[in-house]
């Protein structure tokens, strides 16, 4: 019997990228996966045809986060049925600069997709979410080191880290764990500018231990292990999944 069979999983911002590997993966683990998506209905559909055509089961639901009814609109399309899986993986895209760089429109924005949507997704799903239940957030290595080039970006996901922790020991009594996996410099759609600048991309392997760009699947399979009952002992914690990252100063690594 597959690992996820009987459950039923929303991933955000699930249509493309690291998403998208992670409502592939789930699905192919048995769990019925709803697949959020914020504007490209295409690239939604493709998704949940793939899903379909490997014998899983997926549905779309559209709702465009970081507005003021965004997460109302996310779930009148969910229809308030149960859920065992969150996945909050929906960020927002521009990383604003530095802190001189950095407009109001800027952070303003990044703070509504990065924290208030997760945030609120959390705060409405909680009544759903079935005991035993897992709620994994996609954050990011940048709140591990001083990166003064997005600093409000790394602030967004500094922040989502402490939700994962705070709501870990909230919902321990019900046997729902929560968690943050944080990647690195991944391989999707948002970012590539790594395919047309090869020196970047070089760059970047130079400063990660295991010596490569990320792909959404290294993600998406950490995703799913929290998501197993294998992974039933672990909570509010922050899984790496950078390739290491930055590790060592002194190497750049």
């Amino acid at each position: 019997m597959s690992k996820l069979c009987g459950r039923t999983a929303l991933v955000t911002g699930a249509s493309r990228g690291i998403g998208r590997a992670i409502a592939m993966r789930l699905a192919g683990d048995g769990a019925v996966v709803a697949v959020h998506y914020g504007g490209n209905e295409t690239a939604a559909a493709q998704t949940v045809a793939e899903i379909k055509a490997a014998g899983g089961e997926a549905f779309a639901v559209r709702a465009r986060l970081g507005t003021p009814d965004g997460v109302d609109a996310l779930f009148a399309e969910l229809t308030g049925g149960p859920l065992d899986i969150l996945v909050n993986n929906a960020g927002g895209g521009g990383r604003g600069g530095t802190i001189e760089q950095t407009t109001t429109e800027q952070f303003d924005d990044l703070f509504a997709v990065n924290v208030a949507a997760p945030f609120f997704i959390l705060q409405r799903a909680l009544p759903l979410l079935r005991d035993g239940g897992r709620i994994i957030n996609i954050s990011s290595c940048a709140p591990r080191v001083a990166a003064p080039q997005q600093v409000a970006y790394a602030m967004t996901k500094g922040a989502v880290d402490v939700l994962s922790k705070t709501l870990a020991v909230q919902l321990g009594p019900r046997g729902i764990t929560v968690n943050s996996v944080a990647p690195g410099a991944t391989d999707t759609d948002g970012t590539a500018y790594l395919r047309d600048h090869p020196e970047i991309r070089a760059g970047i392997s130079a400063i990660t231990a295991l010596g490569r760009v990320g792909r959404p699947s290294d993600i998406a399979d950490v995703v799913a292990f929290l998501a197993s009952d294998d992974a039933r002992w672990i909570t509010g914690t922050v899984i790496d999944a950078s390739g290491g990252t930055f590790l060592s100063p002194a190497t750049g690594h």
